[in-house]
């Protein structure tokens, strides 16, 4: 579940993310006539970069899980596999080439140590989860 909500979030931050160079770079400027070739450019970033993100979080997440189910402990050291093996093979593969493949990939691992390592989270994962009702039933008195 985890690396699924990874790869979402990796996505919705691509597209916009995407969106944003799109209107940097790519995107000549719109005359009234043709609209349609600047749109189809622009979604084409939006896809793109949002499904690079997506793989990069899916992989950073699922490796993190795996290697935290291995070893039994949770540290920085699975963030920074999880990391390397992201940066590795989907910034490599993007990159066609080892040295860039290495590179993404300690960069990635790199961030990942630091943050865990300096506990910055945004949430604590104890376990439990959370709903906006509850299971039990309300006294009378509570009415």
């Amino acid at each position: 579940m985890k690396t699924i909500k990874g790869a979402t979030n990796g996505f919705v931050t691509g597209t916009i993310f995407g969106t944003i160079v799109a209107t940097w770079y790519d995107v000549p400027r719109v005359e009234r006539s043709v609209a349609l070739p600047g749109l189809i450019r622009t979604l084409k970033m939006m896809g793109n970069y949002g499904i690079t993100f997506a793989a990069i979080g899916g992989v950073y997440i699922g490796v993190e899980q795996i290697v935290q189910n291995y070893r039994m402990k949770r540290d920085f050291i699975n963030g920074a596999v999880g990391g390397f093996v992201a940066g590795s093979t989907i910034l490599g593969y993007k990159g066609k080439s080892i040295s860039t493949a290495i590179s993404a990939g300690a960069a990635l691992a790199v961030t990942s140590s630091l943050i865990d390592a300096g506990g910055q989270t945004t949430r604590i994962d104890n376990g439990k989860e959370y709903y906006p009702y509850t299971t039990k039933k309300r006294s009378t008195a509570d009415s």
